[in-house]
């Protein structure tokens, strides 16, 4: 992509000013980003402009529907919020001249533009608990600002993306034919995940029946889908919100659990250092329940620490699946990355599975902190899911 095609792009956009340049940006794996400088009357202005990536996302124009409606809900409530700034602390979209929060080029390209971030940065790995708080906190207020709008009216950018026993079943049918032959390498790995098929359905099936409600969820919340000011160090919004639609507030937190409390490599061989660190844990569950402990259910939280197993166990179980299948979705960059990848992700479950009761007991704690009953719904039976 040369300067030139951006220019023409930025033309398509109803943005004051002159283009200056553009510069591609490496974040994400997904769709292409630009950085864009422009000078108008007042001085320099700098918008993000992304190219959306069709085969990921087969209905560019229902994920940017979705992402209208969450910017402009959130942005309404950051503006009648104390303290909050509404140009910080969601992504402000720019229209096209057409009217619409899009541009389609002649090609079959969709762009869409908004308002950059500034003195803000992204952290690619939490290394302290304060910047685990920070991640809670920051997920915690996202799904706090959307809990009162009406999750049936996003669509799902990608359909079954958080659903368990559907990744089940596709194992069982890859692990069946084993047209790689690779099942015997991988045998303990394979023990693991079918000792464990009872805890696939307990999300879904709460799902299904009304026991959990329903919710706008982000889906993808890994640190890196934070910004961080510059000059404090404090969460200031979410970014990357292709994946945000209906689904459940525990596929998020259980998302942060794995990916912020091990300092672990995805990969690591040695499987003595995957552990969950408790401080991290504290820390995270602490910022998260600070916002979002007002309105989740007695059974969103009675299965918080479940969460963190469940989707740890999901990713793991891809990898693993992968594996057998011969490395057709993950990249791999030796030889059994996939099933390094599986046993890494499997030993973190187990990790979280030997200290479950001690997360359970700072779960009640931090509950206490805020004035939240620590009884569970008559449903549930007053006893974590596991």
């Amino acid at each position: 992509m040369t300067e030139h095609d951006l220019r023409l792009v930025f033309s398509r956009f109803a943005i004051p000013g002159d283009f200056v340049r553009a510069r591609f940006i490496k974040v994400g794996h997904i769709n292409d980003t630009y950085l864009v400088d422009a000078m108008n009357k007042t001085g320099r202005d700098q918008y993000i402009f992304q190219r959306i990536n069709r085969f990921v996302f087969r209905d560019p124009e229902r994920l940017m529907a979705n992402f209208e409606k969450i910017t402009r809900h959130i942005r309404a409530k950051l503006e009648h919020a104390k303290g909050c700034d509404p140009e910080r602390g969601t992504l402000n979209l720019l229209y096209a001249r057409s009217g619409q929060c899009f541009y389609l080029s002649p090609e079959g390209d969709y762009w869409r533009a908004y308002r950059f971030v500034g003195e803000a940065h992204i952290i690619n790995v939490a290394t302290r608990p304060e910047q685990a708080t920070e991640a809670g906190r920051a997920f915690g207020f996202f799904q706090k600002l959307l809990s009162d709008l009406e999750a049936s009216s996003l669509h799902e950018t990608i359909p079954f993306f958080h659903h368990t026993p559907r990744r089940f079943s596709r194992f069982k049918e890859v692990l069946s034919g084993d047209t790689c032959l690779r099942a015997a390498e991988a045998r303990d790995a394979v023990a693991f995940a079918l000792e464990r098929e009872p805890m696939t359905t307990v999300i879904t099936a709460a799902l299904a029946d009304g026991r959990l409600p329903l919710r706008i969820t982000h889906n993808d919340t890994k640190i890196n889908n934070i910004l961080f000011d510059n000059r404090t160090g404090k969460a200031v919004c979410v970014i990357d919100l292709d994946t945000t639609m209906p689904g459940s507030s525990l596929y998020d937190f259980g998302d942060m659990v794995r990916t912020t409390t091990s300092f672990a490599p995805e990969d690591e061989r040695d499987l003595a250092k995957v552990e969950l660190e408790m401080d991290m844990f504290q820390a995270l569950a602490d910022g998260y329940l600070a916002e979002a402990g007002d309105f989740l259910t007695e059974e969103e939280i009675g299965l918080l620490v479940f969460s963190g197993r469940l989707v740890t166990f999901t990713i793991g179980l891809r990898f693993l699946t992968d594996f057998l299948e011969g490395d057709a979705y993950f990249r791999v960059h030796r030889p059994g990355q996939n099933l390094d990848r599986a046993r890494a992700q499997f030993g973190l479950v187990r990790s979280m599975e030997a200290q479950a009761e001690t997360m359970e007991q700072c779960v009640r704690e931090l509950l206490g902190k805020t004035g939240r009953p620590r009884s569970r719904s008559s449903r549930s039976g007053g006893k974590p899911i596991s």
